[in-house]
């Protein structure tokens, strides 16, 4: 049977490399079992080794996950030019893109099970086992469309790449229907994850209604700057070909993106202080402080500035295509995404509390084990999948199977 055949020409490929490739998956097993170390703490003791707490019980894992359900959300920013408008160039890479997608959303539901103080009851959120009283419940139907979109790509990414190891074309009804359902489902991860912030009222901070298109543009600044540098490193370890002009079309639509998401903040920041009303207090704590408590207010401002910066260096075509500044930007826009959603987002949204107190949050070091050890596995995902989708996504034509496990070796 041709699918036995290509799940076992997929484990091959994924035992099979050379020595770096061997310490790489090493080096990852470790972060891994660094993870495992920190969550072992908190099963063992509960939430108390970590420093959240009452004024702040949401820290660094669902700071984090708001952060990584945007990279699984920017997929669609190759889905939309390679198969709605059929350009070439990046419709060669959009695989990779899923890709990308599926590891962050695996990232996303490891960082949601360790902010669980009892992982065991998760059951409740399931459809049909539990009841997770959709669609009243937003956390309920974030988890079910978080996981449809993992269920989805998943089908897309094995679908194309079983018709790349039989050497026959996809059925393009099937196919097509998929990749335009992943386009709302992108959207739609952000958009739930957006409301479950945006609908507490005892949260003023988050009450408004920019809330959701800031996520979206968020998630199409930090995942399209992820995949142009990891597109580069693959470009660069398993020596495929993927086109410049590819890259130069996603920091296009980047810095866009970019833009749209520098003026939503503005807009936010210019409409609590100028209103001086009593909720001001949340933006004041994260951009000035509050008496002695500045502990985010460099945080605010480097973030502030990563995105600022790297929006001129993209604007400018010389610097957008020159390699170097390129790079330069994109980390830059990871960075600064980073800042403001993972930490500027959440945290200041619980400082200061309903009864007027300060409390601030540092992660604990289980908890920064826990991140490390997600972060592994999320790598891992991708490094895997990928050794399996390179060779057959990039494989020349006429190319044997047999020639194909050799090259992909």
């Amino acid at each position: 049977m041709k699918i036995l055949d290509f799940a076992m020409f997929s484990v091959r490929q994924v035992l099979s490399g050379g020595r770096a490739y061997y310490m790489w998956l090493a080096f990852l097993g470790v972060l891994i079992l660094v993870g495992l170390a920190g969550y072992r703490e908190t099963l063992i003791h509960g939430h108390i080794v970590s420093n959240m707490r009452d004024p702040v019980p949401w820290g660094v894992f669902i700071g984090t996950y708001a952060f990584f359900v945007g990279v699984a959300a920017a997929a669609v920013a190759l889905s939309v030019p390679g198969y709605v408008y059929h350009w070439k160039p990046i419709k060669e890479i959009v695989v990779l893109g899923e890709i990308i997608a599926i590891s962050a959303v695996i990232m996303c539901i490891l960082f949601v099970m360790s902010d669980l103080g009892h992982p065991e009851r998760f059951w409740h959120l399931l459809p049909v086992v539990g009841k997770p009283n959709i669609p009243r419940s937003m956390i309920a139907m974030n988890v079910l469309i978080l996981n449809g979109y993992l269920v989805l790509n998943l089908v897309i990414v094995t679908y194309f790449l079983y018709c790349s190891y039989v050497g026959r074309p996809y059925n393009r009804v099937f196919f097509m229907t998929l990749m335009l359902a992943s386009i709302p489902a992108a959207i739609s991860i952000h958009a739930t994850t957006a409301f479950i912030f945006n609908v507490l009222p005892a949260r003023p901070y988050w009450n408004s209604a920019i809330l959701v298109p800031r996520f979206i543009a968020t998630a199409l600044c930090a995942g399209p700057a992820l995949m142009v540098l990891a597109f580069q490193i693959l470009r660069k370890v398993a020596k495929i070909g993927i086109r410049d002009e590819a890259l130069h079309k996603i920091v296009e639509m980047t810095v866009i993106v970019l833009f749209v998401n520098l003026l939503l903040f503005f807009a936010e920041v210019v409409t609590e202080y100028r209103s001086a009303t009593a909720h001001t207090v949340h933006m004041q704590y994260y951009f000035q402080g509050l008496g002695d408590h500045v502990r985010l207010v460099s945080w605010a401002w480097s973030g502030a500035a990563c995105n600022i910066t790297a929006f001129f260096l993209l604007l400018v075509p010389r610097t957008r295509k020159h390699p170097v500044t390129m790079n330069i930007a994109c980390a830059l826009v990871f960075v600064g995404v980073f800042i403001e959603k993972g930490i500027g987002l959440v945290l200041p949204g619980f400082t200061p509390g309903t009864l007027g107190e300060v409390y601030e949050y540092v992660p604990s070091m289980p908890e920064v084990m826990i991140l490390v050890g997600v972060a592994g596995v999320g790598i891992f995902v991708f490094t895997i999948l990928s050794k399996i989708a390179i060779p057959l996504t990039f494989r020349e034509e006429g190319e044997s199977e047999s020639e194909l496990e050799l090259s992909g070796a």
